[in-house]
């Protein structure tokens, strides 16, 4: 297959029947126009809807009352006259026209679950284990015989839990009971693996390069079988939309190991899809289109069309600011492979349960992207020998395979960190790994505090800790942090303060401990700064990453909390390419995180470790005004396998190379 475009628009067109005119100011020449404003090089257009309704004639489906022409056939035409790529966009998980004829099609989440027509204006999720399926599969194969696109995107589709009559006989049918729970999600991930293989079915009997992604909203770690499904990964992370600007590093550092090609989609809005005359400032999509290519990604930007079917000039001139520096900046982020120090254990591949804001990967992947350490999030099937350290958020617990895969991994020289309860054994309250440490049960006391035995930055004292910890007994090792209790927990019959019951003096026991290749923090400390993000809290976590790998490092910066770094290497180029971003974010209104201002960074430094000395170094910027790219010569030294510059001034971002 040819390789993903980087500079892609997500056109949605959720379009009500209610509407009185659909596509009449749809104009190729403004489309293409548009296009060309918003230097956008793939856009996905639309058979078919969240409405139900079809933009194109159709016997499969129902063409928009209100549309009176091909408004699909005549996006494509556009789009081939203008050398822009174009998959199709089709509604697979919701279809509201036939949720209300067919409700008994819909999915049942629970057995007692009933469906809402009345009170809220709202979408309804069907189930594919009913003949809704049939008439979806012959909506893909209208759209693959009329229009044979470069790429198909199915929205909203995921395993499902249902009790749908359909589903709970199809359960017994298969030897499964309705009323296990395990069963119930064992039959959902078999009605979506059926759903993704008749699609697949579908479309390869017209193309066998067409590109299939079916989108959840959440590329689930851990679940390699569903992303097979996919041909590429599209990685939806509206940061303004719920999404936050700390999401996209995390799902691209899982998504980075699964060997495919994947988009960062982000979108035009203010706040999330659908907002009509929403507009982020282009400095935010600047930032957020030079995160995604720094970050291993191509770039996707989420627009809806206006019912008019004009597109909106204000929209792709936005788009533009972005897109423009994509293009200039391409040939330094193509073929580029990631270079990665550390690997966390996904705690959510272990739980197999779908969580894009799974607290425990969600605090480690905060730490080290705040503390500059290069990263991946792995799951179970990894290759971990390629990693210098690996971390066990919280609740990894160890079953044979993996003490035996962890085994290998600390014999072989590698370094392991382990928080709270993992480390023990599946289904045992015993440590399996030497930690330095043994098992004495669980601490009583929530919170309970940490006392340091390092140099921390606000001296040694008792610092709070809300998460669960465990009570441990150091068999080796150097203790590195105490715990000390409270006087007791807060109930309504004793309770001391506002918060909660202070530090009872006089920790000895011991809270976080080193070896010579392990690290282990009594506490659930990753969920914790998830949660609160105390600064001590990621101060004892790289103090102990620090210990372990410290000296052993890719790169040093002195990148403020909020910056971003990466380091990628050019193989057919001879180079290596180290990406330093940072923009200012403020919150708005009830919690919008928001990018507005460039605010820059002076006096920026990098050390990079390269395995020889470079034979040149240079900053490579963009400049808003020529539209072009500006190179800065750096001088640099190089010493211990490490080459050091003077980056300077920091503009929202900057890339520096060094030739090998």
């Amino acid at each position: 297959m040819k390789t993903l475009p980087y500079r892609e628009v997500h056109l949605d067109f959720h379009t009500s029947e209610a509407v009185p005119a659909v596509g009449d100011r749809f104009d190729k020449e403004q489309f293409k126009a548009a296009l060309k404003a918003g230097h956008v090089d793939s856009i996905t257009v639309f058979s078919k809807c969240h409405h139900g309704w079809a933009y194109h004639p159709s016997t499969a489906n129902e063409m928009h009352p209100k549309l009176k022409f091909d408004l699909l056939g005549a996006e494509l035409e556009a789009c081939r006259e203008a050398g822009v790529n174009a998959p199709v966009y089709i509604s697979a998980g919701l279809d509201e026209k036939y949720a209300r004829r067919h409700p008994e099609n819909l999915v049942k989440g629970s057995p007692n679950a009933g469906h809402d027509f009345l009170n809220a204006a709202h979408y309804h999720l069907l189930c594919y284990n009913t003949p809704y399926l049939d008439y979806l599969m012959a909506q893909v194969e209208e759209v693959m015989q009329r229009y044979n696109p470069t790429g198909v995107f199915l929205d909203i589709s995921a395993p499902r839990i249902c009790y749908c009559q359909h589903c709970i006989e199809s359960m017994r049918a298969k030897g499964l009971d309705p009323r296990n729970p395990d069963d119930v999600r064992r039959h959902g991930d078999m009605v979506y693996a059926e759903y993704c293989r008749r699609t697949e079915e579908v479309v390869r009997k017209y193309n066998p390069e067409t590109r299939i992604f079916h989108n959840a909203g959440n590329i689930t770690r851990g679940r390699r079988d569903h992303a097979d499904f996919d041909t590429h990964l599209e990685l939806e992370s509206l940061p303004t939309g719920g999404w936050g600007y700390d999401h996209f590093p995390m799902s691209a550092a899982y998504s980075r190991t699964l060997g495919k090609e994947f988009l960062g989609m982000t979108g035009k809005f203010h706040t999330t899809w659908g907002e009509f005359g929403g507009f982020k400032h282009p400095n935010a999509l600047r930032y957020e289109a030079a995160l995604s290519i720094s970050q291993g990604a191509r770039c996707s930007i989420g627009d809806q069309m206006h019912p008019s079917g004009e597109m909106n000039m204000s929209t792709y001139n936005l788009i533009g600011k972005a897109y423009a520096e994509v293009e200039a900046k391409e040939p330094y982020v193509y073929n580029a492979q990631h270079i990665a120090d550390v690997a966390i254990l996904s705690a959510e591949a272990f739980s197999n349960r779908p969580d894009r804001n799974c607290p425990f990967d969600v605090g480690a992947a905060r730490v080290l992207l705040e503390g500059k350490y290069l990263f991946n999030l792995v799951d179970q099937y990894e290759d971990i020998t390629k990693y210098k350290l690996l971390i066990l958020p919280d609740v990894i617990r160890v079953d044979d395979t993996l003490r035996a895969k962890l085994t290998r991994y600390l014999d072989d020289g590698g370094k392991l960190l382990c928080t709270g309860e993992s480390g023990l054994a599946l289904g045992e309250d015993r440590f399996v790994l030497d930690l330095g440490v043994e098992y004495e049960g669980r601490n009583e006391f929530r919170p309970n505090y940490m006392v340091p035995e390092y140099d921390a930055v606000n001296g040694k004292t008792a610092y709070v800790m809300y998460q669960p910890a465990l009570n441990v007994k150091a068999v080796g090792g150097r203790v590195e942090a105490l715990v000390e209790d409270s006087y007791f927990n807060r109930t309504p019959e004793h309770f001391c303060s506002h918060q909660h019951t202070p530090n009872n003096p006089g920790a000895d026991r011991p809270g976080a401990v080193l070896t010579a290749n392990t690290g282990y923090i009594a506490w659930n400390l990753f969920a914790d700064y998830a949660d609160k993000g105390s600064f001590h809290l990621k101060e004892l976590a790289l103090h102990m990453i620090d210990a372990l790998i410290g000296c052993e490092r890719s790169v040093y910066t002195n990148l403020p909390d909020r910056g971003i770094i990466s380091l990628t290497k050019q193989e057919t180029e001879s180079r290596y390419v180290a990406h330093l971003l940072f923009a200012h974010t403020t919150k708005r209104g009830g919690g919008i995180e928001v990018i507005e201002d460039i605010v820059p960074l002076y006096e920026m430094k990098l050390k990079a470790k390269l395995p020889t000395s470079p034979k040149r170094a240079y900053k490579v910027e963009y400049d808003i005004e020529s539209g072009a790219l500006k190179q800065t010569e750096l001088e640099f030294t190089y010493d211990s396998g490490y080459a050091s510059v003077e980056v300077g001034k920091l503009d929202l971002h900057a890339m520096v190379v060094f030739d090998v």
